[in-house]
């Protein structure tokens, strides 16, 4: 990933600098996928840093829109780091879970049709748009 200053983004969304948002944030902004509590607790070994507090500070970046839920739909909530210059989905593969992200301008125009068709919405904050299917590798299997 881009070289990030954590600092800044905690700063302009006003958090506090903690050693646990510090740590937790270099892990999702390193990470090129969706990662969950899970994967974060296992790279936090030997920080310290406990569940409880993992959920909270996950929580705390929520909020502020740094990070975001991802629905892959593998039994946990993963989370990732939002740049505002790489606006992406993802495809999944419901046989090995592999995960690829893709862009598409095309969302932004349903949204659009979806809220001019709409009698009872006016406004969409967010969206999340995942695919799922078979990988050319399972599928050859």
């Amino acid at each position: 990933m881009k070289n990030i200053n954590i600092l800044n983004i905690l700063k302009k969304s006003k958090l506090k600098a903690t050693s646990a948002r510090i740590s937790i944030l270099e892990i999702f902004t390193s990470e090129s996928k969706p990662i969950s509590v899970e994967m974060i607790d296992q790279k936090l070994k030997g920080k310290r840093i406990n569940q409880v507090t993992i959920y909270r500070t996950i929580e705390s970046l929520l909020k502020p829109g740094i990070i975001g839920r991802v629905d892959l739909r593998q039994g946990s909530i993963f989370y990732e780091f939002i740049d505002v210059h790489d606006h992406h989905h993802h495809i999944v593969c419901t046989n090995c879970n592999l995960i690829e992200d893709f862009e598409s301008c095309q969302v932004e125009g349903v949204i659009k049709r979806v809220l001019e068709k709409s009698k009872k919405f006016n406004v969409v904050n967010d969206h999340s748009f995942e695919l799922f299917g078979i990988c050319n590798v399972c599928i050859k299997k």
